[in-house]
């Protein structure tokens, strides 16, 4: 009784214990899963950029909207790896710019209105953008009402692109206006006065005739300097700005190249023989080599210098039917048949308008705006003021659309297929996957003997069995050799190759090997000493047609290279620096009992050189190279005084100005607005710059791509 009276009488303090703890439990798990949100935040961070976390889903996107604006102006279903990386890499600048420079607008009251916006769009002063995308090419004006029906049509696309599109250079154009904005606050903000401009005048105007002895730093001999380590760490403290680096690591690496063995040979061969039979009685050449082939038919004419030399002269001499090999050429097997034969020119000359259309909604309208600037030549209208004006090529719209002379095989086939079946003098429209093109063939070459080859050709590619011999070698010395000592030891033991290469965090391939960018990501995560693992903890990386294994042989963080790293580089600086200053000594006491440039020359057992029309803006001494120090001091001196020992980047010398001459430019006026524009050009170019140096800026992208 007496305990169930302690259990009633507690009862109270149990339930608020079990309750505590149950709270407690409640609290701790909501802690931990929002520590594992912010963990698994922080692992999907690609940048940090002046405190704003840019995550890896936000950035891809934005490089997915790009890439989709990229397919749709060349109509491409697809982005090739390079295309993309640029993108990516277009991306990341367009962020940085948004994020570093928003801060910024944001603190200066900069902003683009809707008013401001709309004005841009369809109001008085339409932005150079809208303008080339909406010109009537009949009246070379404007066409807002084409910009309202594109506008009004937005939504009616399905697909949605039309839209993205729209919104891609809506944004552009009001990111141009912002920091054009800002340009001109920096700009107006510099300003040239009338004494500067007068300075400027008279460094311009002072031009002088002089004569400089010269002594060369190579007379004094590399064994006859004496460089202690405190003059290697005196020349490090003060030079130390030169010495900044960014990550990197170095690595040593072996490969097992997947080559085909001699059965893989043997098999490729007995593959081809088993085709020619069969090769030799279709009547179907495209067919047969595109069921066939590794390399589809090629419906193409070319000439004797474009077959390859194992067969121009059987190509050239044989009729049409005839066929050859089976024959061996690079890593394939190969049957070639002859498929025709034509007398052809070689080579058109040409010249273009390209239009593309922004959207599927677009088609119909450009292909009438390039029927119109037809129908505006054909009544005698320029070609080449038309292709200046309106062509979307830029560089042939530079020349008046002149492509020169294109041979054949250097174009797409629906391009050159319309040059070559074009008369001379005649125009042409034609699409293509780059848009709506108006051609004009302006001459033609001579004709020449041109064959349409059908060729069937089978790779010599390693089998599955060799290529799993090879991963067993690799493996089996990945298993055997786990350290780096041991790593080291077995490259000399088993007489392989070793490699060495300096990574970048950004760096695509090492030393040119393809598809190598995972060992590189990899080897910024391993530590120094140890074999590099891949994503699923094995040594073995495949790139391309290379199994690699590597070790980590050391780091190198952002920041300054410390002194004993670059201890052995700093040799030549210093002793050239010691050399001088020996020099120097010896000039000056030359000096002291010369009394003109020639007797100070013969004292030196050298002679006096003339530079002549030197003013303080010019770029290099006459005959010797950049030397600031030497054009700075004599363009100073009085006339007729030799000047003290100047040391230059390549040796000692004294100067003694002949003659000075003061040119006749008064005009300061000019002179500040030209240095008031320069200033302008340089504020556009470098207040961006600037900004990007001092921020915050963490980027992650290598863990990723």
């Amino acid at each position: 009784m007496a305990t169930l009276e302690r259990i009633r009488n507690r009862a109270g303090v149990l339930v608020a214990v079990v309750i505590g703890f149950a709270l407690l439990a409640f609290i701790l798990g909501d802690m931990l899963n929002s520590s594992n949100s912010l963990l698994r935040g922080r692992k999907l961070e690609i940048a940090e950029i002046n405190g704003e976390s840019v995550k890896y889903p936000d950035f891809q996107q934005k490089v997915d909207e790009l890439a989709d604006i990229v397919k749709m102006n060349t109509g491409q279903n697809a982005v090739d790896e390079n295309t993309m990386e640029q993108l990516r890499e277009q991306t990341w600048q367009n962020m940085v710019r948004e994020i570093v420079m928003g801060d910024v607008y944001k603190k200066l009251g900069i902003g683009v209105s809707a008013d401001e916006l709309f004005d841009m769009v369809q109001g008085k002063n339409i932005h150079p953008i809208v303008q080339q995308l909406f010109r009537d090419p009949s009246t070379g004006q404007v066409n807002k009402s084409a910009i309202l029906q594109f506008l009004k049509n937005l939504d009616a696309d399905p697909t949605g692109r039309q839209k993205a599109y729209w919104l891609y250079v809506e944004k552009q154009i009001s990111q141009e206006r912002l920091f054009t904005k800002y340009n001109n606050l920096i700009s107006k903000g510099l300003y040239v006065t009338s004494l500067e401009a007068k300075e400027s005048l008279k460094e311009k105007n002072h031009v002088v005739n002089f004569k400089f002895v010269r002594q060369d730093v190579n007379l004094i001999s590399d064994a006859s300097i004496k460089v202690e380590d405190k003059d290697l760490k005196a020349y490090y403290d003060k030079h130390k700005e030169e010495f900044k680096q960014g990550n990197s690591r170095s690595i040593d690496f072996v490969t097992f190249d997947i080559l085909p063995s001699a059965q893989d040979q043997a098999t490729a061969q007995k593959w081809i023989n088993d085709r020619k039979v069969e090769f030799e009685k279709t009547t179907d050449n495209a067919q047969f080599v595109n069921l066939n082939s590794d390399v589809p038919f090629a419906d193409t004419y070319v000439k004797k210098s474009q077959v390859s030399p194992m067969i121009a002269d059987w190509a050239f001499s044989a009729g049409a039917g005839s066929i050859y090999g089976p024959y061996q050429e690079g890593n394939a097997w190969k049957i070639a048949k002859i498929n025709g034969v034509k007398q052809l020119s070689d080579s058109v000359h040409a010249s273009h308008i390209l239009i593309r259309p922004r959207s599927m909604a677009e088609v119909k309208l450009v292909e009438a705006r390039v029927d119109s600037l037809k129908k505006l030549i054909q009544k005698g209208a320029s070609f080449e003021k038309l292709a200046a004006q309106y062509s979307q090529d830029q560089g042939s719209a530079a020349k008046g659309g002149d492509l020169g002379w294109i041979g054949r095989g250097s174009m797409v086939k629906s391009f050159e297929d319309a040059c070559f079946n074009t008369a001379e003098g005649e125009l042409k429209v034609i699409k293509t996957q780059y848009g709506f093109h108006l051609i004009k063939v302006t001459g033609k070459g001579p004709s020449l003997p041109h064959v349409q080859l059908a060729v069937v050709e089978h790779a010599i590619n390693p089998s599955s069995e060799t290529y799993q011999a090879i991963y067993t070698k690799a493996n089996q010395f990945a298993a055997n050799y786990t350290t780096k000592d041991a790593f080291d030891k077995a490259i000399s033991k088993e007489k392989l190759n070793k490699h060495s290469a300096t990574l970048q965090e950004t760096d695509r391939t090492v030393n040119g090997i393809p598809e190598s960018r995972v060992l590189i990501r990899a080897a910024f995560d391993a530590k120094k000493g140890k074999i590099i693992m891949n994503q699923e903890s094995s040594p073995i990386f495949e790139m391309g047609n290379t199994f690699a294994i590597a070790t980590l042989t050391d780091i190198k963080e952002e920041g300054y290279a410390s002194f004993e790293e670059v201890k052995d580089r700093l040799y030549p600086a210093v002793r050239q620096d010691k050399k001088l200053d020996i020099l120097k000594d010896k000039v000056g006491k030359a000096l002291a009992g010369a009394h003109d440039i020639n007797q100070l020359a013969a004292s030196l057992g050298t002679q006096a050189f003339d530079a002549n029309d030197v003013n303080f803006q010019s770029f290099a001494l006459p005959n010797v190279g950049i030397e600031p120090a030497v054009i700075g001091t004599a363009t100073n001196m009085p006339l007729n005084k030799l000047s003290k020992p100047i040391k230059g980047f390549t040796g000692v010398y004294v100067v003694n100005v002949v003659s000075a001459n003061e040119g006749n430019d008064k005009d300061f006026k000019s002179e500040q607005v030209r240095l008031n524009q320069a200033n302008g050009y340089r504020a556009s170019f470098q207040a961006f710059d600037v900004l990007r140096k001092a921020a915050k800026i963490k980027d992650k992208r290598s863990k990723f791509y």
